[in-house]
Order: structure tokens, then sequence, then C-alpha cells
């Protein structure tokens, strides 16, 4: 009987190390995946971090190219303006009427040239048939049968930037 109680507290001793060892093997679980844990909120704070720098990077850029972008165009337009100061000037000192179209002409021409070398290209609309995609009717009028859906007259000229609609022609069409 001696045998079987020392055999009854060496089963009980076992156990309860039993017991210890399963413990330690879930708290050591435990931890493992406490870490795990703390390793993937550390991982999606600097993704998070990260992603809102890029964001707020990318936001800055844009607002710059748009700013620099108007500027290469105000610094063509720049020597125009002073060609129509020097128009203003010449207006108030010269009386031949002749040379005073002639300068506006030629400011003008010169601000077609720099605004189509931009991409800006003019809308021809009269005489054809009236678009919603390119014209913007202002009224219309009795064009007889030829010209019913037709645009009569353009009241504005409409204009392409690269080949899409910046203004849409303002137009009078045939009814």
């Amino acid at each position: 009987m001696a045998d079987n109680s020392k055999i009854e507290d060496n089963i009980e001793e076992l156990a309860e190390d039993n017991l210890t060892i399963e413990e330690t093997v879930e708290l050591s679980e435990e931890e493992r995946l406490t870490q795990e844990l703390a390793e993937q909120k550390d991982k999606f704070i600097r993704l998070y971090s990260e992603f809102e720098n890029f964001r707020r990077r990318t936001a800055k850029e844009k607002i710059e190219t748009i700013l620099n972008a108007t500027s290469g165009l105000i610094k063509e337009l720049i020597p125009l303006m002073d060609d129509f100061e020097r128009a203003q000037t010449s207006f108030a000192t010269t009386a031949d009427l002749e040379t005073l179209k002639e300068g506006v002409e030629l400011v003008f021409n010169k601000l077609k040239k720099t605004l189509e070398f931009k991409g800006l290209k003019p809308m021809e609309s009269n005489e054809s048939d009236f678009d919603v995609e390119l014209h913007e009717c202002i009224t219309q009028f009795d064009g007889g049968e030829d010209n019913k859906g037709k645009v009569i007259d353009v009241i504005e000229k409409g204009y392409y930037l690269n080949d899409k609609v910046v203004r849409y022609a303002k137009v009078v069409v045939g009814s």
C-alpha cells in the first residue's frame, strides 16, 4: 500500500506539473498572439501614416501644378499687355486712324497665335447642324425649310482647347 500511495502522489505531482506545462504553453501562446497583434497594429499605423503623407503630398503637388500651368500662359500674355499699353498711348497722340487700326490688328493676331499655340481653336458653327454638345441655342428664327435645325447666326464663337470644348458657341437656330 505504501507503494500505492507513492504512485498516487507521483500521479498527482505529474498531473500538477502537466497543468503547469499546459498553462505555460497557453500563456506563451497568448503572449505570442499579443506580440503579433502589437506588431500588426504598429505596421497598420505606419502604413496609414505613410498613406496620409502621400495623400497630402499629392494634393499639394496638384495645386502647385495647376498654379504653375497658368503661369506659363500668363508669361506669354504679358508682352500682349505691353502692346496694348503702347496702343493706348498712341491713341492719344496719333490722329491717323489707319495706323491705329493696323496696330490693333497686329496685337490681335499676336494674341490669336499665342492662344492657338496653347491649343485653343475656334469652333466653326455657322450654317452647320445644331449640336447640343457644341452649341447653346439663344433663340430660334424661321429660316425656311432649308435652314430648319441649322445654325443661322453665331452670337459668340465657341472654342476647343486641345479638342475639348471650353466654351459652347451661342447660336441662333432655324426653326
